[in-house]
């Protein structure tokens, strides 16, 4: 299924939202200008499980390099589709959670889910070297948070239903629920083949429940007394 807008009008401008989707934008035209150049940086600025390890661990190397990397990934891209994959669904789900969270507020949210969704990466994943990037750690806070306010709001959705596809309003909890499960089938079937497929399935989790659990103890499943009808 694939989320085309949601039928939920934000009471505020999403200046956050906007900021990070403009921003990841711009990184990612100066990661296409960079060339050959671009792996290096990659492998520098991106999060690698064992580099962090290493450094949390072992002490083997400075702390603050490693730990800098769980956020400057959170602004890299591996490609256009990954770019706009992400940030399509900031687009559509982060409006109404910034609203509710504030802007200050959403914006600590987004890193912090992005943050909590790197480390239970590097937690199934301790001795890879690979780089990690890619801001959907940071996007599946965002989701979580988005079900805990807004379960009854109408997500317009293209589903697929073989040989045709079908565009149908389906309620949050349906489409973010799929969302979620299919996220977590795929990281267990990546323990038990020891491969992700080159897709941080356990990021994706983290940065979700992160986001369920903090929009929950916030209190943001409660309308606000000028709220709009979900």
């Amino acid at each position: 299924m694939i989320p085309l807008r949601d039928e939920n009008p934000s009471l505020t401008v999403p200046v956050v939202t906007r900021l990070l989707i403009a921003l990841n934008v711009l990184v990612f035209l100066g990661e296409v200008a960079m060339g050959p150049e671009l792996r290096n940086v990659i492998h520098t600025w991106g999060l690698v499980p064992a580099r962090l390890t290493l450094a949390l661990r072992f002490g083997e190397e400075p702390v603050a390099a490693p730990v800098l990397t769980v956020f400057s990934s959170m602004f890299l891209h591996g490609g256009w589709l990954h770019l706009g994959g992400n940030m399509w669904y900031l687009w559509i789900f982060g409006d109404n959670v910034e609203d509710r969270l504030g802007h200050v507020r959403f914006l600590v949210f987004y890193l912090i889910a992005g943050a909590v969704a790197a480390a239970l990466h590097c937690a199934f994943n301790p001795s890879s070297q690979l780089p990690t990037v890619g801001a959907s750690g940071a996007i599946a806070g965002v989701l979580g948070a988005y079900l805990v306010a807004f379960p009854r709001a109408r997500v317009v959705t293209l589903v697929p239903l073989f040989p045709f596809f079908q565009v149908m309003a389906l309620p949050a909890v349906l489409v973010l629920g799929l969302w979620i499960v299919m996220q977590f089938f795929s990281g267990a079937l990546s323990l038990g083949y020891g491969s992700g497929g080159g897709v941080a399935w356990w990021a994706h989790i983290g940065g979700f429940a992160f986001g369920l659990i903090v929009m929950r103890l916030l209190g943001g499943s409660r309308k606000p007394s000028n709220a709009w009808v979900e």
